[in-house]
């Protein structure tokens, strides 16, 4: 049985909590993260990619509901889907393990830096047409995360 994405952020923060905090305390905090959010933000878009194409689905709505399945294995996340469509996929998250257990180790601004700012690389990765907005997070204290994915046109397109 593989290892679900819990279980794989938990194990990842034991190396990335105090590798981050020695970087943010010879390099500073802004700078640190900044290298840490580019490093991780590659890695994250490759891990969209790959996932787009192993669902060979353009249905965005199906696609993002597939990863929130994977993301949300052994109860990891509770969320209400709002709406489901081949162009959109609204939902919000009431609940988090990932924010519970950076909050449990007293690094709810390493979670968001390294668990929450990979959802825009990941959405990336889903295609250049694909947005995230997101204007909340429970890690950062908020009743719940808002997260908005939608197809967009490219006007070079059009």
């Amino acid at each position: 049985m593989s290892v679900s994405v819990i279980e794989q952020a938990k194990i990842q923060a034991q190396v990335l909590v105090p590798l981050v905090k020695a970087l943010q305390a010879e390099l500073g905090e802004a700078r640190a993260n900044g290298i840490v959010r580019k490093a991780l933000g590659d890695v994250y878009r490759q891990y969209g990619e790959a996932f787009w194409r192993a669902k060979n689905e353009q249905d965005l709505g199906k696609v993002v509901a597939s990863a929130f399945r994977t993301y949300g294995r052994d109860d990891a996340l509770k969320y209400d889907v709002l709406r489901q469509s081949p162009d959109a996929f609204d939902m919000d998250v009431t609940a988090c393990k990932y924010a519970q257990f950076y909050k449990e180790l007293g690094e709810p601004e390493l979670g968001f830096l390294l668990v929450c700012t990979s959802d825009f690389a990941t959405a990336e990765g889903f295609g250049p047409d694909t947005e995230l907005t997101r204007t909340q997070t429970l890690m950062q204290g908020a009743s719940h995360c808002d997260f908005r994915y939608r197809r967009v046109k490219n006007e070079a397109s059009s």
